[in-house]
């Protein structure tokens, strides 16, 4: 039996340090060096500020920015309560919130139906991206803002769409935050 114990303690301490130091510590090290950028959270920096991360959502109000999806995590895209609302499509609450951002939405827009993108929350609270759809509906608003043509904002649209992964997985998409980034160095937003 006390041997049983010996091999069972030993195996215990051996696999902890395996597999609870070396491999993480390995692991870590390999990415560092292999992967830099994706290993700390494809962080975007402009004039040394840090800006965002290509990752993360980011709320953006001003007419003259693409918009994100609506956030449901804390205080909006607050990765450390990232989360959905948790509310059934037929919950009152959210169905009174989805019908006030579509109302918003159509003020530009009479008539016109609005991508459900643009007024519903991803899983996470935190989805840096929108439906080409979603960016397409937001161009016009956007050019006018920033004294553009659509023409003009609809290919920096394009550029910044990202297709499936792997030619099958996901879906077309368009980030956010790095296609403000890029509309900022084509036209400066105006003060």
């Amino acid at each position: 039996m006390r041997r049983n114990v010996i091999t069972a303690v030993l195996y215990t301490v051996v696999t902890t340090v395996l597999f609870g130091l070396i491999y993480p510590f390995v692991v870590t090290g390999l990415a560092q060096v292999l992967f830099h950028d994706k290993a700390n959270g494809q962080l975007l920096y402009q004039g040394g500020q840090l800006v965002g991360s290509r990752l993360i959502g980011q709320l953006f109000t001003a007419p003259q920015y693409f918009h994100s999806r609506p956030s449901e995590a804390g205080n909006g895209y607050d990765a450390a309560n990232s989360s959905g609302s948790n509310l059934g499509p037929t919950n009152k609450k959210l169905v009174d919130r989805v019908a006030g951002d579509v109302a918003a939405l159509q003020v530009d827009h009479p008539g016109t139906n609005v991508p459900i993108d643009l007024v519903t929350a991803s899983g996470s609270g935190l989805d840096p991206h929108v439906t080409p759809a979603g960016a397409e509906f937001q161009v016009a608003r956007v050019a006018r803002e920033r004294h553009m043509s659509e023409d003009t904002v609809r290919r920096l649209v394009a550029q910044h769409t990202e297709g499936r992964q792997l030619g099958f997985l996901g879906e077309p998409r368009v980030n956010v935050l790095m296609l403000n980034l890029d509309l900022d160095q084509v036209a400066p937003a105006l003060k």
